[in-house]
């Protein structure tokens, strides 16, 4: 599997993909929803456009053969780590271990190109079932907790007042 940098050109395409894997009925097609616990937006155009613009980031795509989106994936440079965000593979393609493949290749590619020895991400404590994927690919909590963005409707709208991040880890193997 290859994944492309996205261009400017793809936003409303990958907008799409995300909520339809994170929000809204489309969502519950597949496994990763967060529907129950948020409504409203998951990203929009802005987002897209200000990952896009920043050189410490890059959002990363998965095509099908006729060029349509099947995933999608952000990564962000902090220093020898590097965040990996709104990993997004459509409903309907959820089990097929897709998702499983895009994380591999963006660790790679996060190692080659700039050169990142751990990869870390924020996950929604009450998905529980998410934190385990990910555990079981090698990520590990890290005991430290985050804020839920309550408030900011650019993060959704909040269906109960509970919500709050935990923070995984991942040590990536030395490249080559």
């Amino acid at each position: 599997m290859a994944l492309e940098p996205a261009r400017t050109a793809d936003a409303e395409a990958v907008v799409s993909l995300v909520e339809s894997a994170f929000r809204g009925e489309p969502s519950r097609v597949g496994w990763t929803t967060e529907a129950d616990l948020l409504g409203g937006r998951r990203t929009g155009g802005d987002e897209i456009s200000s990952i896009l613009d920043d050189p410490d980031q890059a959002l990363l795509l998965k095509r099908d053969k006729a060029g349509g989106l099947e995933a999608s994936v952000v990564l962000r440079r902090e220093g020898e780590h590097c965040w990996l965000g709104m990993l997004a593979v459509k409903p309907a393609l959820q089990d097929r271990g897709i998702g499983r493949q895009v994380m591999a290749e963006a660790e790679s590619w996060a190692q080659a190109q700039w050169d990142s020895r751990r990869m870390r991400m924020s996950v929604i404590a009450q998905r529980g079932e998410l934190i385990s994927w990910y555990e079981r690919r090698g990520y590990r909590l890290t005991g430290e907790r985050k804020a839920f963005f309550y408030g900011d409707p650019r993060f959704g709208e909040p269906r109960r007042g509970d919500l709050f991040f935990v923070l995984m880890e991942k040590v990536l193997p030395p490249a080559g």
